[in-house]
């Protein structure tokens, strides 16, 4: 890696609506203020974050580079350029860590193409936060995404995910399109086992925070729980 690059910074935000300096150690506001070339998924909430961490930051002085599902492969190297020419930039995921379930990888990865030395800082991770809370296998376990939108495909998606568990021994995490949560859970209630456990972690750090886990069979019986519109981690354990 080249002394004189500058480095690629990846700096976590928070979770929710909530003072980011509750959650994210004072290394990311010091970076925050140092920076003024950010690679972001979206500049109105990124600049919203980056006012409420360093208040006295000259906005009009930041550069700020989209990454989303609308960028185009081809341009993503151009972002790096500032790098090479020894400047340092920092890479802001929409919610959590970059790069972990986030576009963001896609330029960490370019980076280490081009030598140019990744900085990960300490932050909030959703999936590391559910799966410590869960008291599920934290030893083997596996994040997968979002499931089929198909009531047929989905059925057989809980079902794939549950015979992994089993014979994996291994915690099978995912996640919804949160309006959708609570049809996610009543179907892993009718598909699941009845004794495979199933975690429901929901709004994590937030004040509404929610954490539980139960049998499948214990969840059918629950009528309080409402996840409608929460951000919510699902995980599931077939033992």
């Amino acid at each position: 890696m080249s002394d004189t690059f500058g480095k690629l910074y990846l700096i976590p935000t928070t979770l929710g609506d909530i003072d980011p300096l509750n959650v994210l150690p004072n290394t990311v506001k010091e970076k925050i203020e140092q920076i003024d070339i950010f690679i972001v998924e979206n500049e109105k909430t990124a600049r919203r974050f980056i006012k409420t961490i360093a208040p006295s930051k000259v906005q009009a002085n930041l550069t700020l580079s989209p990454l989303n599902k609308f960028t185009e492969a081809n341009v993503l190297p151009t972002y790096l350029l500032p790098c090479k020419e020894g400047n340092d930039i920092g890479l802001i995921s929409e919610a959590g860590c970059p790069g972990v379930a986030d576009p963001g990888a896609e330029i960490v990865k370019i980076a280490h193409q081009e030598n140019i030395k990744v900085v990960p800082l300490v932050g909030p991770s959703s999936i590391l936060l559910a799966m410590m809370s869960s008291g599920l296998n934290g030893q083997r376990f596996a994040f997968n995404g979002y499931l089929a939108i198909d009531k047929q495909q989905r059925k057989q998606d809980i079902k794939r995910l549950e015979r992994l568990s089993f014979e994996h021994n291994q915690s099978q995490l995912f996640i919804e399109t949160p309006y959708r949560n609570n049809k996610m859970l009543e179907d892993l209630c009718t598909h699941l086992n009845g004794n495979t456990e199933l975690c429901l972690a929901c709004d994590l750090t937030l004040p509404t925070e929610y954490i539980k886990t139960m049998t499948a069979s214990e969840w059918k019986k629950q009528k309080s729980v409402d996840l409608h519109k929460r951000p919510t981690l699902f995980i599931i354990h077939k033992s």
